[in-house]
């Protein structure tokens, strides 16, 4: 138009933010609006900082690695085709600072395109959904009973039905398991029956107590604004405490439970999950140190032994161990929520990796290596899909995090070249 002598046209220059990872951070970037205001993720949490003349010299660094997000992204955006689910979400946390070195949930979308995004199925699966984990909670509830000295691992529980009666519900277990069964096998086997038996044991205040002190309940603070607020828990109800051994009735966010994984494995210290590097955090210990070694042996071998129900997830080389939930979703027959929580290594553990599966179905397309037998898949639990996901991603992000590991570098690498 100028060049037709139409001077009453004023060309003004306009900033805009160009996101070259696309879809990559979605959920953790966020957006903004076409004033360049945030309005989501650190987008919106940050704006005020980021907007701070006085503080442009002091750039926030996030945790993240690109590399990690990369790999976890593309494993879980298989599984979504190979088990036909509806979403997925991963979380990868170091287990003793508490920084989240990768944050995925799928479906995502490109936070260059600048649209409202209100379809639920976008929602940040690991931070605002909230969500019945079933059994990982399971692994709660035999550190409230080793914390309180109320058993040792090796403690019999014996005479163990396969149907209990309380008030109105029968609780039992999905599989037949032997009459007599150790703490640790209960947890190993995954027994709703025995994980009731030892809340009993424990009694509801500790037990609640215990949970409350690992910060499942109350809404968790981080770097966004999209956090979900787990649902109050009426422990006044009848069977609550039955049903809360074994994680049906209790909710929190993916996020929470990775947390309080962390506690349980890194020796017992609280720690506040953050998406900001090297942030100081105040350690405090809220549960024993034998608790942690004791957990972390079973967490072991619920992927080593016979038994155990991850087996998927042992790759040689990380010693992983980790607890499956597979949890039936509200109003939805045949429809779970699948979770697998690892920790790695287990001698000295310092990453928790949490992969969940919304809705995943039988994928009898694939052939599993099972204890050295090739089946194809005929089954829809954590098991069968979360811990075989899972399986995957450390298989590829283990050397990753060994490169990047300072002991690894001085305790392998100098002495090997020395």
């Amino acid at each position: 138009m100028w060049l037709l002598g139409e001077k009453g046209i004023k060309f003004e220059t306009y900033q805009t933010r160009i996101y070259p990872h696309s879809n990559l951070y979605s959920h953790i970037i966020g957006q903004i609006d076409h004033d360049n205001n945030g309005i989501s993720g650190v987008e919106s949490y940050f704006d005020h900082t980021l907007k701070d003349q006085k503080k442009i010299s002091q750039p926030i660094t996030l945790s993240l690695d690109t590399n990690l997000q990369y790999i976890i992204k593309n494993e879980l955006k298989k599984s979504l085709t190979d088990f036909r689910a509806k979403g997925a979400a991963g979380l990868l946390l170091n287990a003793n600072n508490g920084e989240i070195l990768s944050l995925v949930s799928l479906p995502d979308y490109n936070i260059n395109m600048r649209k409202n995004i209100k379809d639920p199925i976008y929602m940040n699966k690991i931070t605002k959904g909230v969500f019945e984990l079933g059994s990982v909670f399971k692994t709660f509830t035999v550190a409230a009973a080793l914390d309180e000295k109320i058993v040792e691992t090796d403690t019999m529980i014996k005479n163990i039905e396969n149907k209990i009666k309380c008030s109105i519900h029968t609780i039992s277990d999905i599989h037949t398991f032997p009459k007599n069964l150790s703490v640790e096998d209960i947890l190993i086997r995954s027994s709703n029956i025995g994980s009731l038996i030892i809340a009993r044991k424990i009694g509801q205040k500790k037990f609640r107590n215990f949970l409350i002190k690992l910060n499942l309940f109350e809404t968790l603070e981080l770097e966004l604004d999209e956090i979900g607020v787990p649902h109050s828990v009426r422990w006044e109800d009848k069977c609550k405490l039955e049903t809360a051994a074994f994680g049906h009735g209790v909710t929190t966010t993916p996020l929470q439970a990775a947390a309080a994984y962390a506690t349980l494995s890194n020796g017992g210290f609280s720690i506040k999950p953050t998406l900001v590097r090297n942030k100081k955090l105040l350690k405090k210990r809220i549960i024993n140190k034998e608790t942690s070694l004791a957990i972390n042996k079973i967490l072991r071998k619920v992927v080593t032994d016979k038994e155990g129900t991850a087996s998927f997830a042992d790759i040689f080389g990380y010693e992983v161990g980790g607890k499956t939930g597979t949890s039936l979703k509200y109003g939805k027959k045949n429809r779970n929520i699948n979770t697998f929580i690892s920790v790695f290594p287990m001698k000295n553990p310092k990453y928790v990796l949490l992969v969940l599966l919304d809705e995943p179905q039988v994928a009898s397309h694939i052939t599993y290596n099972y204890r050295g037998v090739k089946i194809k898949g005929t089954r829809d639990e954590a098991g069968w899909n979360s811990v075989y996901v899972a399986g995957k991603i450390i298989k590829q992000i283990g050397p990753i995090l060994a490169i990047n590991n300072k002991d690894f570098y001085n305790n392998y690498v100098v002495k090997k070249n020395n």
